[in-house]
């Protein structure tokens, strides 16, 4: 099983403790993915992660719908939160959240996605043709969404 990483940095326009809190809240999932993969929740989310956390939804990949099962690993507020696929399209799947000052009301958020794409080695072709691309048009988007919230919700705060 080969093993990929991606690594995304932004800065948000929002104050550390505010900025963590909205993406603690499972409903902030559904406003950061893109529309084309239809995102739903299949329970009812938690009002708020913490360790221990699970949150089922489906997603249609490539137009086949998909069950994904995450856990939150690890919360530490505000500093970080791990999610982990526990059901879903990947052999592997271990997204490392973080979140810093950085300064000025501002706070600097980091992905580190750790993946494995199932039956190696056809998974590996899928990585090439597909998956590489697919994630960072979605990454993407995630900054492209966040900041049009930002802006939307000048006024107020994220998490209102």
């Amino acid at each position: 099983m080969k093993t990929h990483i991606l690594e995304r940095t932004q800065i948000v326009r929002r104050p550390l403790a505010e900025t963590f809190d909205f993406f603690v809240d499972p409903r902030n999932l559904k406003r950061l993915t893109p529309e084309y993969l239809a995102f739903k929740f299949l329970e009812p989310p938690p009002a708020q992660l913490q360790t221990g956390s699970a949150i089922d939804y489906q997603i249609r990949l490539y137009g086949v719908p998909i069950h994904w099962r995450t856990r939150i690993e690890l919360l530490d507020a505000p500093k970080k939160f791990v999610d982990v696929q526990e059901k879903g399209p990947y052999a592997l799947w271990r997204h490392r959240h973080t979140f810093s000052d950085a300064g000025h009301n501002r706070t600097e958020v980091k992905d580190f996605v750790e993946y494995a794409l199932p039956l190696w080695p056809l998974g590996e072709v899928a990585y090439y043709l597909l998956v590489a691309r697919s994630l960072k048009q979605i990454f993407d988007y995630r900054e492209r969404e966040l900041a049009a919230i930002i802006a939307a919700e000048s006024r107020g705060t994220l998490t209102d």
